[in-house]
């Protein structure tokens, strides 16, 4: 065919240009759409967290295996900054699915701080984390949003800055620290919303249960419950269990955990708001059960256990069956990657 063409084009060399054309576009020679550009994505992929673990309101973080994947591709023409596409459980169809998205406000939002121009972006995101329920979906979107933020205008900002930001956005950093470097991480906040913070890598051999009613609090909610003052006495206790956990942790001393996961500042403010949850924390000692606490705001309950995890989901499910609430119940590792980004 090639030859047979080109011997034609020969033939024909004194005929108009425009038939030329014709006949190369008949045999293949030349084509009317224009070649495919490829147009890079940038995918990162987020932990959910649990945060608390009893006395450690607002400090202690501990990154769960349960992701929230987001793909970002900037769009050539579009008439919206940004579309989403999202899937997983059924409950992330009611997200917003435009500019609204907390993911893209995340984005928008370290776009200003740092003075760059977003492109129009096409979000696709599968969330495997339940909203609203303890388990820092919103930490995850604002530290996914963050991080493809500079990836997408080819500009690095460096992970203390994404945690500044996120922490500033989000209002608390126990969740956006897990949800970045993984593991378990106990923070504070400074001046100007510059967070430090120090990272454990999680032992393989504690697991989570998570025991997760059907229903959701908003953490706004949970938080109005608290009390704006707390006595000497409560706070000295939550002090010192602060202190149990992480030297428990560090020297492996698992047999402490029941009691450095006791506190007295949330969670007996949140029992109203969550059916369940005191007789849940109240569970006698049963086989492989380390310490029970609510999962960051509620209304999951997470549990640290080292064996027996079937049953001990089954105990804690039946603090909710018994207020005619139904639940799932997930046995989940720790994560100690944290965030992780690519280019496709």
């Amino acid at each position: 065919m090639f030859i047979a063409t080109v011997s034609m084009i020969t033939f024909i060399s004194g005929a108009k240009s425009r038939y030329i054309k014709q006949v190369c576009l008949s045999v293949g020679l030349m084509s009317k759409q224009k070649p495919k550009v490829h147009r890079p994505c940038f995918e990162a992929r987020l932990p959910a967290s649990t945060s608390n673990l009893g006395p450690g309101f607002d400090c202690f973080g501990l990154a769960l295996k349960l992701y929230l994947t987001i793909r970002a591709t900037p769009l050539e023409k579009s008439s919206v900054a940004c579309r989403v596409r999202t899937t997983g459980a059924p409950e992330n169809a009611t997200l917003p699915r435009n500019a609204t998205n907390l993911i893209y406000r995340a984005m928008a939002f370290a776009a200003r701080r740092e003075s760059l121009t977003l492109p129009p972006v096409d979000l696709a995101v599968h969330n495997e984390i339940p909203l609203a329920s303890g388990l820092g979906s919103s930490a995850a979107a604002i530290v996914g949003g963050i991080k493809l933020c500079g990836l997408l205008c080819e500009h690095e900002i460096p992970d203390q800055v994404v945690q500044n930001y996120a922490t500033e956005f989000e209002g608390h950093p126990d969740n956006v620290g897990a949800s970045l470097y993984g593991g378990f991480v106990t923070s504070c906040i400074g001046e100007d919303w510059k967070v430090q913070s120090v990272k454990f890598d999680w032992p393989g051999e504690v697991r989570m249960v998570v025991v997760s009613p059907q229903s959701q609090l908003p953490t706004h909610v949970a938080r109005a419950a608290l009390p704006r003052m707390m006595s000497r006495d409560d706070a000295v206790f939550n002090l010192q269990r602060t202190s149990l956990f992480t030297a428990a942790l560090v020297k492996k001393r698992y047999d402490l955990f029941k009691e450095a996961m006791r506190d007295r500042l949330h969670q007996p403010r949140r029992e109203s708001l969550i059916p369940g949850l005191a007789e849940a924390l109240a569970l006698p000692q049963q086989d492989g059960l380390l310490g029970v606490a609510l999962s960051g705001a509620g209304p999951s309950i997470i549990a640290l256990v080292k064996d027996h995890e079937k049953e001990i989901g089954e105990s804690i499910a039946r603090c909710f069956s018994a207020k005619k609430i139904r639940s799932t119940v997930r046995v989940l590792e720790g994560d100690n990657e944290g965030c992780q980004t690519a280019v496709r």
